[in-house]
């Protein structure tokens, strides 16, 4: 286990694999330094599609229905890949500030190499969790950054990878009392089985998992996590384990069929608008809610909260649910669905492309990346809401990719996919050019 490796270590498929569940022990995920821990979240995303495809396969057994919803799970992906995108640019913030802590103002050096070292971490690493998953749902700017993960009215895989931009910024301060007796490196493991690990369990396939409800987190408990059911607001916070809940009072088993989503739903599949609208009725309520007092409650105090209310708000006024809740699910015609799906597997392959050589491009090279990316997931998520003004933005994105393409600005990771991407986004331009006039012509048509 020891040695001082340059990068980080390689780990075998079936190590990946084990990873994905807590499962790896301390022998096999024990090191000395911070550089050689192996990056578990980027190596577990071939067992994401593929367990993603597995989910819909024995949903489709089940029940005969697939497990999600082509406009969703585009919507939960661009998410996921938005809230990657700053770590491109910078080092993890929960390292950063964790390595700053350790080494300025560590208490005492609790051994590496301890078996006992890495079972203290992993329950310090998910109380950190629920602490900070707790605090993220009882104060409301916190929650307009995590309730991204909760937008979504389906419950799948996909739902897993939906995450926020902004959360990261804030979560890292649970961590900091670690960092006084634990290493770096046996933090950085376990920050990353904690979250592979609620992977999945974001999944409606596997109903109960017998004795293991009473400690761990399972697809059970956290459905009723992800439900907009009064009895499961605010329930259920726990990471890997479900102990902390049942010892703190907020746990709740899965009991009448659970209606998922926010109690208000966003009604959108923009990532853009998903990151950004709990902000703005944030900053509109600010101004509008009288006395300073008051003011300071509406960012501090529960999304439920107003004037007069207890902290959290009142149950009474979580609406109440129906069975007859109908997901957001704008009609687009199937050949569009098509369009979306082959597009966003291109700019999957453009973004794994500018993570595996980030470090060898320029810095005005990474942000043009990023904004092509970000422009793409944009246009992705009006196309699935089929809004009149998508085709525009669509043309524009496709000249400009053909623009920076040429100029090598804009790279696949299969060299002999240039050429093919060129043609198709010049004609996915000429066709969205031909609708708009269609639609111009029609329009002129009908005013005569």
């Amino acid at each position: 286990m020891g040695g001082g490796a340059a990068g980080p270590r390689a780990t075998a498929p079936g190590q990946q694999l084990r990873a994905l569940f807590y499962a790896l022990p301390p022998g096999e995920s024990s090191f000395r330094t911070v550089e050689e821990v192996p990056d578990y979240v980027e190596k577990s995303i071939p067992f994401f599609i593929a367990f993603i495809g597995l989910e819909f396969a024995v949903s489709w057994v089940q029940k005969r229905k697939l497990s999600g919803r082509i406009n969703d799970g585009i919507s939960s992906l661009s998410l996921g890949i938005l809230s990657r995108l700053p770590d491109v640019l910078f080092r993890s913030v929960d390292l950063i500030s964790y390595i700053y802590i350790w080494n300025s103002y560590r208490l005492f050096e609790l051994p590496w190499d301890s078996p006992w070292t890495w079972y203290l971490t992993l329950l310090g690493v998910d109380f950190a969790y629920y602490c900070f998953h707790r605090i993220s749902h009882e104060v409301n700017i916190l929650w307009a950054a995590h309730q991204v993960h909760h937008s979504s009215e389906d419950y799948n895989l996909f739902t897993a990878l939906r995450q926020s931009v902004l959360q990261k910024y804030t979560s890292w301060i649970f961590n900091l009392p670690m960092a006084l007796f634990i290493p770096p490196s046996v933090f950085a493991v376990h920050l990353q089985f904690n979250l592979l690990y609620q992977f999945w369990i974001h999944t409606e396939v596997i109903t109960n998992l017998g004795p293991l409800e009473w400690i761990l987190n399972t697809p059970s408990h956290h459905r009723v996590h992800h439900g907009r059911n009064p009895y499961c607001i605010d329930k259920n916070y726990g990471g890997t384990l479900i102990i902390w809940d049942r010892i703190f009072g907020t746990f709740e088993a899965e009991d009448a069929k659970v209606v998922y989503g926010l109690t208000h739903p966003v009604n959108s599949f923009d990532p853009i608008m998903l990151q950004l609208r709990p902000l703005a009725h944030i900053w509109n309520t600010f101004w509008a809610t009288p006395g300073f007092c008051n003011k300071l409650s509406v960012i501090f105090k529960g999304p439920g909260w107003g004037p007069g209310k207890p902290r959290l708000g009142l149950p009474e006024e979580i609406p109440v649910i129906t069975g007859k809740e109908v997901p957001f699910n704008p009609s687009v015609p199937a050949y569009l669905n098509c369009y979306a799906v082959v597009h966003f597997a291109v700019i999957v392959d453009l973004f794994t492309e500018l993570l595996g050589t980030v470090t060898m491009l320029s810095q005005g090279t990474v942000l043009l990346r990023i904004g092509f990316i970000i422009l793409s997931l944009t246009s992705f998520g009006l196309l699935m809401e089929n809004r009149p003004k998508a085709g525009i933005l669509e043309i524009i994105r496709c000249l400009v990719f053909v623009a920076v393409y040429k100029h090598g600005y804009l790279r696949s990771q299969f060299s002999s996919l240039g050429y093919a991407y060129e043609v198709l986004f010049s004609l996915c331009a000429a066709f969205w050019g031909i609708q708009i006039m269609k639609r111009i012509t029609s329009s002129k048509d009908k005013h005569h």
